[in-house]
């Protein structure tokens, strides 16, 4: 796995004109909107992969 994986597009106006920040680690910036982001890995789920038949549903 890589160490730094890249957005396809931005997350608040769509294009894929993204450069990384020098915010650091994470940091992307747009140049379409502007605008600059941070991305991060928070953690996997408790509850693992759920199996299909559960029907996806969450509360089950």
């Amino acid at each position: 796995m890589s160490g730094r994986a890249a957005p396809f597009y931005c997350p608040y106006c769509g294009d894929e004109d993204l450069r990384p920040s020098e915010e650091g680690h994470g940091a992307w910036e747009c140049r379409a909107c502007n605008r600059a982001f941070k991305l991060s890995f928070l953690g996997l789920l408790a509850d693992g992969l759920r199996s299909d038949s559960d029907g996806g549903n969450p509360n089950r």
